[in-house]
């Protein structure tokens, strides 16, 4: 007990110390598992090992609560003051919810959850643990004086310049400190485990200042090739020099708004190595809005740098967590495994989704949360950050705020097409001067490679009518990508299409990823080889899919879809100026993407204002000034819901969040059902917000896809019983033979038998017949696809 809590305060303080909070995480660290320090416990412990067949229940002796309640005694009580109240119950509520999520200070039912185990339960043995904690672990005046540092440094935090209110600071430090507590005990129980010591985090500058000059070699080799005194080729290395003379810029939030075909990959890793060799930045991660494009871009990152070991892809979260997590104490479960698994984001580069990363702040469970310290003191490059939901605004804002003001993070939005996160109600804090190409019209015009043509304004497309089209356009060029906005039309038209004399191949989400890859090396093969071929896909392949068409057709979408669209075309501009027709497709049903169909109505109007006056927006569709319309008039559709509405509380993420408690409609109710204040600082509902919290609505889960001799290997030996390091291992490797189900799937696949469980109910793999070797996932479990697994 004494190692356990002196290690985890050590490596809670070191985790604490990066946002200038080490004795506050110190705190939770040395505190958390006080409640071990009793004979119940100790017998609950004997019982658990004596007899595993039939162990006590899970979590049936609380040993939680104790260091919570001992905060709450020794600073909250008596008279207010101001900094070891919000001390205590900050630090409290992280302790008391260590093997679930954080509690609600008020919740809906106008309780407090966090003073019912505080304040009003009943400890047994709280004495006894007390004394010999302060006997055995730290004495008392160590304590004070120990607890009056973490005051200080409460107080430091709070009173620092910020475009955050306080209760956003407190609700970002709850969780910040709720992450170093979540990893350090984890990550010292492991050891202990495995009988290791936890290994310290490394000085990253070496491994940087190599990864530079691996680049640096790269960029050399390509002012070799005999375009490369091309004005295009000119114009990308003076953007890829201006990113690096950009990194000497202290940390802040800026874009890099390189269009497609600009060397965007490339030049934001060299902004981002400059960065982190001067300012000593621990990791370099990049957020992409889907999971098709992370394999493509690590591929090219690891190709650079030459290293595997230190780059990780993750793509989603494979097993499922808790929402109550107490330990098995005595065993190793399955269970237990799982949550020891090594999965906090530690790794000197990696590429995760945007769902990943808003799951961090927001999603309910340990896992995720587990992660957010780790994001400070990084690079983070938000690739296509125009596709954040437009739900999660206001969340995703708070969040960079959070972590420019405190996280000494820097944050880079790349996209050629740059939403106006700042023009909303709740604005991003972006830098002064935050654009690091210059002369940004210039370059845009010197990269057009297309010409937008209008077919959505005056006459409409079903199917038979547009694999008309893509036969008379195939005809004219050598090959042809069709981007339409539904699973449902995408399958369709390519019925129509397959079997015909060109190739054609079929992209969509319902494919894992080991499988869009080798769907998408055939493709490219095709395109390399100048054959004639068709691609027929959803809107995953536009986000930064490296891949050049001659001809691109687009169902009718926002005006960043289109953009995006374009930049499949044409991409190197071999072929001077090609076409993209852009048609309204009368078959989809927009009604459960109100996103796509709200951008759709926008651009709609953009192009009617064009067609009547052709100097608009300097005649150009996708230019800045057209781009700028669009975003200010999508978020001006979405205002009531950019804070994340949630519709069966009639309030909205950031109320339950970070309103303060003068207009918390909670408090204000409690205060009126009770005629008095709640005795607390913190009001705020955190477990009920994060309940409430799914980036995309209504997805319940990933499942692994028995596809190819690698997906049945694997779903084979994720169910056997390994050690904690063989299944991360096998988790990592699990992300790219993953699929996102929706509910609705997923209760269809389970009245078709189509699901098979794993690791005691924590992960789901598809059987055989409910992965099709052309569409990916099928939820009838009728595909014929016989892998032979089960």
């Amino acid at each position: 007990m004494k190692g356990h809590l002196l290690e985890v305060r050590q490596l809670a303080e070191g985790f604490g110390e990066k946002i200038g909070v080490k004795h506050i995480a110190g705190l939770a660290g040395v505190l958390h598992d006080l409640g071990k320090y009793t004979q119940e416990f100790q017998q609950y412990l004997e019982e658990a090992v004596s007899n595993p067949d039939t162990p006590p229940k899970r979590g049936s002796v609380d040993h939680a609560t104790a260091g919570g309640k001992l905060l709450y005694e020794r600073l909250h009580s008596g008279q207010q003051d101001r900094y070891p109240w919000i001390l205590a119950e900050v630090v409290g509520n992280t302790i008391i919810s260590h093997h679930a999520y954080l509690h609600d200070f008020l919740n809906e039912s106008l309780e407090s959850d966090y003073l019912r185990r505080v304040r009003d339960k009943e400890l047994c043995e709280f004495e006894e643990a007390k004394g010999r904690f302060f006997e055995e672990v730290m004495g008392e005046a160590e304590f004070r004086q120990y607890v009056s540092k973490a005051v200080e440094e409460l107080e430091a935090y709070l009173t620092r310049s910020s475009s955050e209110s306080n209760e956003s600071k407190l609700m970002f430090l709850a969780k910040y400190v709720f992450s170093a507590l979540i990893d350090a005990d984890r990550s010292n129980t492991r050891a202990f485990e495995e009988d290791q010591s936890p290994e310290p985090e490394e000085d990253r500058k070496a491994l940087f200042s190599a990864y530079y000059d691996k680049l640096m070699e790269r960029i050399a080799g390509y002012a070799q090739h005999e375009d490369a005194d091309s004005s295009i080729n000119r114009l990308r290395r003076e953007m890829s020099e201006q990113c690096e003379r950009f990194g000497a810029r202290p940390s802040g939030i800026y874009t890099l708004s390189i269009p497609t075909g600009g060397g965007k990959t490339l030049a934001s890793l060299r902004y981002a190595l400059r960065h982190a060799i001067d300012y000593g930045m621990k990791r370099i991660i990049y957020i992409v809005p889907f999971t098709t494009i992370i394999e493509q871009n690590a591929a090219e990152v690891r190709s650079i740098l030459g290293d595997d070991g230190n780059l990780l892809e993750h793509h989603s979260n494979v097993a499922q967590d808790d929402d109550e997590d107490e330990e098995e104490d005595g065993r190793i479960t399955v269970r237990q495994k799982l949550k020891l698994a090594k999965d906090n984001w530690d790794s000197p580069i990696i590429f995760s989704t945007m769902v990943q990363f808003l799951d961090i702040f927001y999603a309910k469970g340990s896992r995720s949360i587990r992660r957010l310290h780790n994001l400070s003191e990084a690079v983070i490059i938000f690739d296509e950050v125009q596709k954040v939901p437009v739900k999660c605004v206001s969340l995703f804002n708070h969040a960079l705020n959070f972590l420019k003001t405190y996280g000494k993070s820097s944050l880079i939005l790349c996209t050629a097409t740059q939403p106006a996160l700042d023009f909303v109600e709740r604005k991003l804090d972006v830098s002064e001067d935050r654009e690091m190409v210059e002369r940004l019209d210039r370059v845009v015009d010197a990269f057009k490679r297309v010409e937008i043509i209008d077919r959505a304004t005056e006459e409409v497309y079903d199917s038979d009518k547009l694999a008309d089209f893509v036969a008379e356009k195939i005809g004219e060029v050598q090959s042809v990508l069709v981007i339409l906005n539904t699973k449902t039309v995408v399958k369709r038209l390519f019925g129509l299409l397959e079997g015909s004399d060109v190739p054609v191949f079929h992209l969509s989400t319902s494919m894992c990823a080991a499988h869009r890859k080798q769907i998408l090396d055939q493709v490219k093969e095709h395109l390399s080889n100048e054959d004639k071929v068709i691609c027929i896909s959803t809107q995953l392949i536009e986000a930064g899919v490296d891949v050049s068409f001659d001809c691109v057709i687009r169902s009718l979408a926002g005006l960043d879809s289109i953009a995006q669209a374009a930049g499949r075309c044409n991409r190197h501009g071999k072929r001077g100026i090609q076409n993209v027709y852009v048609i309204d497709h009368a078959e989809e049903n927009l009604s459960r993407l109100p996103e796509i169909e709200v951008g759709k109505r926008i651009t709609r109007k953009i192009l009617t204002d064009l067609k009547l006056d052709s100097s608009k927006y300097s005649g150009q569709i996708l230019s800045v000034g057209a781009m700028e319309r669009y975003f200010k008039e999508f978020y001006k559709a979405f205002e009531s819901s950019l804070n994340y509405s949630v519709r069966k509380l009639q309030k909205n993420m950031v109320e339950l969040l970070m309103t303060d408690r003068n207009r918390n409609s909670y408090n204000l109710e409690y205060r009126g059902s009770k005629g008095q204040s709640l005795p607390l600082f913190i009001v705020n509902s955190y477990r009920t917000a994060a309940e409430y919290f799914e980036v995309i609505e209504s997805m319940t889960t990933s499942v692994l896809a028995p596809y190819g001799d690698e997906g049945k290997e694997l779903i084979a030996e994720l169910n056997g019983a390994g050690t904690i390091e063989n299944l991360s291992q096998l988790l990592r490797k699990a992300q790219q033979y993953s699929v996102n189900v929706f509910k609705y799937e997923l209760d269809k696949l389970a009245q078709n038998d189509g699901l098979v469980s794993l690791l005691d109910g924590k992960v789901w793999a598809l059987r055989a017949g409910a992965y099709h070797q052309k569409f990916g996932l099928d939820a009838e479990n009728d595909s014929g696809f016989d892998l032979g697994i089960f």
